[in-house]
């Protein structure tokens, strides 16, 4: 439970941030952010460590914790909270623009030798296929293609995965995807990439791959997302030590 109070922190000071509701970009002290959110101070303390880490806010020591202006001005349409549920509907997020979901497809199909060592299947495991493209309002920015063990999740339906399968995992059986491994790169956008992303020929597409992990180390998802090249834009934060 402690976790998910200072999860629920993380993510309400992330939005805040990003919705510009600290316009001096100082945050509340952490004894106001306790009696605020009604949570203790060492939830707070935690999630503005993790904020810390990210690079989101740094520390002055006797004034107190302020917003990092360099993320304001760099931000990346892709935001991963630390530990907390890794959905891309919420990990995506765009100047108040509403995300939404149109499914292009929901089928279950035998992986591959490749998918079940990604996953660590079994041969006679199956595993959904969903694909579906991402909007921001009514605009394509991504499409996604994922796969989950049946086993893990037997009660999937088109109607869950026209949403959020993250936040339907988290609310419905109280588990979370709190771990990830990502590649990133960029390719030649193919003649679906161009359709449904509304790109041009010549126009690249950013594509990152991985495996989402639950919180009990269990893969739970492998995942292809292909981006409109306009979204690859991320941020790294460095902390540097004694040359």
């Amino acid at each position: 439970m402690a976790d998910l109070v200072y999860h629920r922190l993380l993510t309400t000071l992330k939005k805040n941030i990003m919705a510009g509701e600290y316009p001096s970009l100082k945050l509340p002290d952490e004894r106001s952010l306790s009696e605020q959110y009604e949570i203790s101070r060492s939830s707070v303390k935690r999630a503005l460590n993790i904020l810390a880490d990210q690079g989101v806010v740094f520390k002055k020591r006797g004034s107190g914790t302020f917003i990092n202006p360099l993320y304001l001005k760099n931000r990346s349409v892709f935001h991963y909270n630390n530990g907390s549920n890794l959905g891309v509907t919420d990990s995506f997020q765009m100047n108040g623009r509403k995300p939404g979901i149109k499914l292009l497809d929901f089928q279950v199909i035998k992986p591959d030798k490749e998918l079940r060592r990604d996953l660590f299947l079994n041969h006679d495991d199956f595993v959904y296929e969903i694909k579906r493209l991402r909007l921001f309002d009514d605009q394509p920015f991504m499409i996604e293609t994922g796969y989950i063990p049946i086993k893990i999740m037997p009660e999937l339906t088109r109607e869950i995965v026209s949403s959020s399968i993250f936040n339907y995992l988290q609310s419905e059986k109280n588990q979370s995807v709190t771990k990830s491994y990502l590649t990133i790169s960029a390719e030649p956008s193919t003649e679906e990439d161009q359709q449904e992303l509304q790109l041009k020929p010549v126009e690249p597409v950013g594509v990152m791959a991985g495996i989402f992990f639950l919180d009990d180390g269990t893969p739970f998802e492998y995942s292809r997302m292909r981006l409109h090249y306009q979204y690859m834009k991320y941020n790294t934060f460095v902390t540097l030590g004694e040359d």
